[in-house]
């Protein structure tokens, strides 16, 4: 199983549309959730003999395709607002949690070596800070030999959830980053080269010596891909992990009458990771068969995947957060 789940990480296993039958269930979307969701799909269908289709396109396309009804749902890690929902049929609800996570590839560094703190992340991302050796980097890095290179910037280059989440957080930590740059899912990016999904971003990284990335935490974990610690709202030293991520979301207000719109990024909280995020759902609200499939599907995973989405380094909606959202799929139906 962990090879399967590998292979889906890197993207080998292709979950196409075009082997739909009449009973297959379509979706596209963020690859934030991909490797759990293709896991989610996989034991649904040995479970009930129905398929769930998933490409992994990013969410500005899953968006796309939902709203031009050509998939049964969506997946964003962009949180959509009521107002915009409304505009295009839609509902939305959260249906498992993560982290971003920054990743190098730097000689002599693994995980959780390198500290950063989010303005010195803004302030590479930015171009500001150019070389490893930067003294901005090596004040938080007391006794760390750093290589007087330069430092290779990798992004996310479509429509991308976690171009989203990550540039909210550093809009949030840098106001030179916000006046300059700004949020969003894509966003014009000051330096670097862009590459195509998470996964795209975690190879790209991985081949590319002296360089640093964003990805999804599970992309890191699985690939092994080495990864920072980064400095929280607290100025507490932090390293990803499913409790501090879990941490990030404790004081969470979901409010299903805001159809759950809410960002996780630079929490507070001792212990809590400073790029949490929450991946989310749309489904068409005029198109019935699709939210009574989708809905089936997911209240299946809410049921029976929270151990594979651990397994993956996600964390589970809370018990009371998955019977809200069936309430809230009742208003769709």
């Amino acid at each position: 199983m962990r090879k399967f789940i590998l292979a889906l990480v890197l993207g080998v296993i292709t979950l196409c549309p075009a082997l739909a039958s009449a009973r297959d269930l379509t979706g596209a979307g963020a690859s934030f959730p991909y490797p759990i969701y293709s896991v989610w799909a996989f034991d649904y269908e040995k479970a009930t003999q129905t398929k769930v289709n998933y490409q992994s396109i990013g969410s500005g396309g899953g968006i796309k395709q939902v709203t031009e009804g050509t998939v049964d749902f969506g997946a964003s890690d962009d949180p959509q607002t009521t107002e915009d929902l409304k505009k295009s049929k839609l509902i939305q609800f959260p249906a498992v949690l993560g982290g971003v996570v920054a990743i190098v590839n730097v000689e002599g560094f693994q995980n959780n070596d390198m500290i950063l703190s989010g303005k010195v992340l803004a302030d590479i991302f930015q171009g500001i800070i150019t070389k490893w050796d930067d003294p901005a980097i090596a004040a938080l890095n007391p006794g760390k030999k750093f290589p007087s290179e330069t430092i290779n910037v990798i992004y996310r280059a479509d429509s991308s959830g976690t171009s989203a989440i990550f540039t909210n957080y550093l809009s949030q930590v840098s106001p030179e980053w916000k006046s300059a740059v700004g949020a969003g899912k894509s966003v014009n990016w000051p330096v670097g080269s862009g590459q195509k999904g998470n996964d795209g971003v975690a190879g790209s990284v991985k081949r590319t010596a002296n360089s640093i990335g964003y990805v999804e935490y599970a992309y890191a974990y699985e690939n092994k891909i080495v990864w920072t610690s980064l400095i929280n709202k607290e100025g507490k030293t932090i390293a990803p992990s499913i409790d501090t991520f879990t941490a990030a979301a404790a004081n969470a207000n979901w409010d299903k009458s805001k159809d759950y719109f809410l960002w996780l990024v630079n929490e507070s909280g001792a212990n809590s990771w400073p790029i949490a995020a929450a991946t989310f759902i749309l489904v068409r609200t005029d198109n019935p068969e699709a939210v009574e499939l989708v809905t089936t599907f997911f209240d299946w995973c809410f049921k029976n995947g929270d151990a594979q989405a651990a397994n993956l380094q996600y964390v589970p909606l809370p018990a009371s957060l998955k019977d809200d959202i069936r309430q809230y799929w009742k208003t769709a139906k």
